[in-house]
């Protein structure tokens, strides 16, 4: 899950007396009947957010990456299917709902471009492990943890330039700091558990999740980075296919 600026409160466990809502309370539009489409067009946000949405999907190589990959995983993205523009609760930009394989994009919270490819990099990440593996969303928070690492890791949420807008500075090691606290968060965010549950299973999977650089072959720290990698990525299926 992609989260606004300002972290949501960790949500304790609380022995079973409350059940869990997987994080279902931070998007109220997905227990809505849908609008009508000359409904959702009077809506200022929901234009904006499909228009960069438009544009991510169109001109973003890391989206174009993770589209490409998902398509030869057999998991082809459609935009009117697989995307959603909604309000959400104020602490997050977007998520993954695996249910009905759809990613949420927070309308309310995503204000600009370099945002929304974020977002939708971020949530697109999801997506294709969700594509790819037999991920248990919902009762293995090590699963939830692995993706959230990726995520993080891949999506160019901890890029000197994003870590620096937030007044965060490190020299050696910044990155791996930062991609271990944005999964934390994350889990947090969707999931009633203790800060101590969420710690400890981002360590135990961090390693190997980190490590993890698909369908990027590398950690795309630029869209540069990123256009080098959806060459090598176009580049290998050609080399595969001529086998």
């Amino acid at each position: 899950m992609e989260q606004g600026e300002a972290a949501p409160p960790a949500a304790e466990e609380k022995g079973g007396e409350e059940e869990d809502d997987f994080g279902y309370r931070l998007f109220p539009d997905r227990n809505k009947k849908p609008q009508s489409f000359l409904v959702r067009s009077l809506f200022t946000f929901h234009n904006r957010c499909q228009l960069m949405l438009r544009m991510t999907l169109d001109t973003n190589p890391y989206a174009q990456l993770l589209l490409e990959a998902m398509k030869q995983s057999g998991c082809t993205v459609f935009n009117d299917r697989h995307f959603s523009c909604e309000d959400c609760d104020g602490c997050v930009s977007g998520g993954f709902d695996s249910a009905t394989s759809q990613i949420v994009l927070c309308q309310n919270n995503i204000r600009h471009q370099s945002h929304m490819n974020r977002v939708v990099t971020h949530e697109l990440i999801h997506a294709f492990d969700h594509c790819r593996a037999h991920v248990d969303w919902f009762k293995n928070v090590k699963h939830l943890a692995c993706s959230e690492i990726r995520a993080a890791n891949l999506s160019g949420d901890c890029t000197l330039m994003n870590e620096l807008s937030r007044f965060k500075f490190g020299l050696k090691g910044h990155h791996q700091t930062c991609v271990r606290e944005r999964a934390i968060r994350s889990i947090l965010a969707v999931r009633k558990v203790s800060k101590e549950t969420a710690e400890k299973a981002v360590d135990e999977v961090f390693d190997a999740c980190f490590n993890d650089l698909e369908p990027f072959g590398r950690i795309p720290h630029s869209k540069t980075d990123a256009k080098r990698a959806y060459k090598d990525f176009q580049n290998r299926d050609r080399y595969n296919a001529n086998l």
